[in-house]
């Protein structure tokens, strides 16, 4: 494989922008292709078999790319598709879930760890799962925070309108006395500061996204994938819809220049 050949990110909207974001200060030198399924976003309402079937077309898409690795940015698609379309491609595949747990087993003084996900991540039982074995006496509190994620969507990270749900949603995680808490969706991050607020500085947030870009960095090091160094990074962002409106929050996320975003339909790649 070529280890100047870009990774493949891709996710159901923006949300991914913060995982790319941490890609792109973790591995200045590489390049990525981003797919975000902007049409048909949400994923967190939707059933496993719907999220297989999307995460399948958008990985064969990214294959045409020929891009060296894949990171599935999106929480629901980690919890409910990144084990079965995995086997199907030969390239690795880095999720968002099992890095993410595994800080807050670390981070967490009271082993009272609190999740905030989609419906569909919640539902699963995925974090749960792996905190449990990898610290057996921790108790985890999830709790579904859907509109999150229209919310970041819409650029209204520090509303008035967004703290207000915010305190609505986390004050069961707050009566619980959870002291580490993961951003279980990757739109997520970008509330981080209203949601640092509502819960407080004993608190501590894990990001994801930012233990997802250091799981890449060891996987393509055991790969000998590296990109050669000092080498210009070529960046390619595609959309199911709304291009335009794509590449205009963008750049307010990324460090990138005149960032250039088309729309792809995956729906052919079956």
């Amino acid at each position: 494989m070529n280890n100047n050949a870009p990774i493949g990110v891709f996710d159901s909207g923006v949300g991914g922008l913060t995982v790319v974001k941490e890609i792109m200060k973790a591995l200045p030198n590489e390049s990525i292709v981003y797919y975000g399924d902007t049409a048909r976003v949400p994923y967190g309402s939707k059933s496993a078999e719907t999220i297989t079937a999307y995460s399948r077309q958008i990985a064969k898409f990214l294959m045409t790319q020929e891009v060296k690795a894949i990171v599935v940015a999106c929480n629901t698609v980690s919890a409910l598709a990144l084990e079965t379309i995995k086997e199907e491609f030969d390239v690795p595949f880095i999720g968002v879930v099992k890095p993410g747990a595994k800080m807050a087993a670390q981070a967490t003084k009271n082993k009272k760890i609190g999740i905030i996900a989609t419906e569909g991540t919640i539902q699963s039982g995925i974090y749960e799962k792996f905190l449990k074995t990898t610290s057996p006496e921790v108790e985890v509190f999830g709790k579904a925070c859907p509109l999150f994620v229209p919310l970041a969507e819409e650029g209204w990270l520090s509303d008035d309108v967004t703290k207000q749900v915010a305190q609505r949603y986390l004050a069961e995680l707050k009566e619980r006395k959870v002291d580490a808490l993961v951003l279980g969706c990757t739109h997520y991050p970008l509330l981080r500061g209203v949601i640092g607020e509502v819960m407080g500085d004993g608190v501590t947030l894990v990001n994801p996204a930012y233990e997802t870009a250091k799981e890449l960095c060891y996987v393509l090091e055991d790969n000998h994938l590296l990109r050669e160094a000092n080498t210009q990074p070529v960046h390619k962002f595609y959309v199911s819809d709304g291009a335009e409106k794509f590449r205009r929050f963008a750049n307010s996320i990324l460090p990138c220049d005149h960032l250039e975003v088309e729309d792809v339909a995956v729906k052919s790649f079956e």
